[in-house]
């Protein structure tokens, strides 16, 4: 049985088709990493996913389950698979810990005891514990995006799917960041990547997607598809990755 299972996804936002018979399936511990230009549907898919955007036809499983599905409620979906945006979204009013536990004691009613020792685990483990008590704005960009994936994490999920989490960053912190994903990848964890960074989906992913014009043109091992991508349209845009210097 494969953890994710996207279905004939078709969405619209008004009259623009933003996403067009979209299949995929990702299998548990896998990596995909979803690539292509902007706009081509990557991130609203992943919103999709997590039933963050309603959609027009098709469906969306976890584990067999339909996320429509009465045995599988928003908050248990939300629980079980986790989402870190580009943007960060971390509430500047709180603490990093007020942050990481909100979810789990608001949502899933996780004791505080138990929501901050799990915090104080996770922030440990991506070298942030000094930094429990510190408010956003107080930390660098790197800083606050590893937080929002400690925030994630604080529900363990099943699957994880991250969006451009390197887009806002300086490129002197990309590589930390990167990092943190890396050692998820090796924990096991099931991500779903959209990525710009061709050279990291090359070396983490165990499948890559390129997406155009809302649909998946191409699929397959990143060494296969980076070194001899089959569609047309793959090899253009591959082209000018390589020729910008990014792969």
């Amino acid at each position: 049985m494969y953890r994710i299972e996207i279905e004939h996804l078709t969405k619209y936002y008004g009259k623009k088709l933003v996403l067009q018979d979209v299949n995929l399936r990702v299998a548990d511990h896998e990596v995909v990493c979803l690539i292509g230009a902007s706009g081509s549907g990557k991130s609203t898919l992943l919103r999709c996913v997590n039933n963050l955007v309603d959609f027009d036809q098709g469906d969306v499983k976890l584990d067999g389950l339909s996320i429509f599905d009465d045995g599988l409620s928003s908050g248990e979906l939300y629980k079980r698979i986790g989402m870190v945006f580009q943007s960060y979204n971390l509430f500047p009013h709180m603490t990093v810990l007020d942050n990481i536990t909100l979810a789990p004691r608001r949502v899933h009613r996780i004791s505080r005891a138990e929501s901050e020792a799990c915090a104080h685990e996770l922030l440990k483990l991506f070298d942030l514990d000094g930094f429990a008590g510190s408010y956003p704005e107080q930390l660098s960009g790197g800083q606050q995006q590893r937080v929002a994936i400690v925030r994630a994490l604080a529900t363990r999920p099943e699957v994880l799917m991250l969006d451009e989490v390197t887009a806002a960053l300086d490129p002197e912190l990309i590589g930390g960041v990167l990092q943190v994903i890396r050692d998820l990848r090796k924990q096991g964890m099931t991500m779903i990547i959209v990525t710009h960074e061709m050279s990291f989906a090359r070396d983490v992913a165990d499948l890559v997607c390129f997406l155009d014009g809302g649909r998946i043109l191409e699929e397959g091992p990143p060494q296969r598809l980076f070194s001899n991508p089959e569609n047309p349209r793959t090899r253009q845009f591959l082209q000018r990755i390589i020729e910008a210097g990014r792969l």
